[in-house]
């Protein structure tokens, strides 16, 4: 079997996702320069930080972490356009590793019961063929050994996109969107709701409200990355 797979990487070298450079034994998806370029944000490990400024008088959230800073026409960018619409779900499980790896190691990380994805549209789903946030979601619960659960929250819209939109007309468009099945199975829980990226923060606003209308339930956040 080792030869075998020797010989498939010597004719179909894996290449890091970002600069298609051949991967070494020990890199996955990523290579180690990209890596290391990659803008972390170091969220985990900070208080007020700027995730969880951003929706301070909007929502009541527990705790909010990004792994990465967002930034336009860069590798960041790159990445979690491959995941959203490349098919390359394995970013999923990196981002989701990684991060999972800061919340195990946080100070300030609660205690949660669930991880759930921001849903997508089942028209949306069918084109795709997958939820970007799935496999992320998956490898945080896994890691944190907490269930994820992606039957609670759903989509009833399928909303045109969000990107030219101010965050006010955004949140118009989202805000009857989700809906709740299975209340009775998240009473009292401590939700972490996981999503790729935070632009405005109207999808999670929107996400958190209807969360927010269980019962005695407290809603965290945690996300691939976060626009500036």
């Amino acid at each position: 079997m080792k030869l075998f797979n020797d010989t498939f990487e010597l004719f179909f070298p894996k290449l890091c996702l970002h600069c298609e450079t051949q991967l070494g034994a020990n890199e996955k998806q990523i290579c180690l320069q990209c890596t290391f370029e990659l803008p972390l944000a170091n969220f985990s490990n900070h208080n007020e930080n700027d995730l969880e400024r951003a929706f301070h008088g909007r929502i009541p959230i527990s705790f909010a972490t990004s792994l990465l800073r967002y930034h336009r026409k860069g590798i960041c960018q790159d990445l979690i356009h491959q995941l959203k619409y490349k098919g390359k779900e394995e970013l999923g499980v990196f981002f989701g590793n990684w991060l999972a790896s800061e919340l195990k190691n946080s100070d300030r990380c609660p205690k949660f019961d669930f991880v759930i994805p921001v849903p997508l549209h089942p028209k949306k789903m069918r084109i795709r063929g997958y939820n970007q946030v799935t496999k992320f979601g998956e490898k945080i619960g896994e890691t944190l050994e907490i269930p994820f659960d992606n039957t609670v929250l759903k989509r009833k819209l399928d909303t045109l996109s969000q990107t030219s939109k101010l965050r006010i007309d955004r949140f118009k468009n989202l805000k009857d969107t989700f809906y709740i099945e299975n209340q009775s199975s998240f009473k009292n829980k401590h939700i972490l709701l996981v999503d790729d990226i935070v632009t405005t923060g109207a999808t999670a606003e929107a996400c958190v409200l209807k969360l927010l209308e269980i019962p005695g339930i407290k809603v965290s956040l945690a996300t691939i990355a976060f626009t500036e």
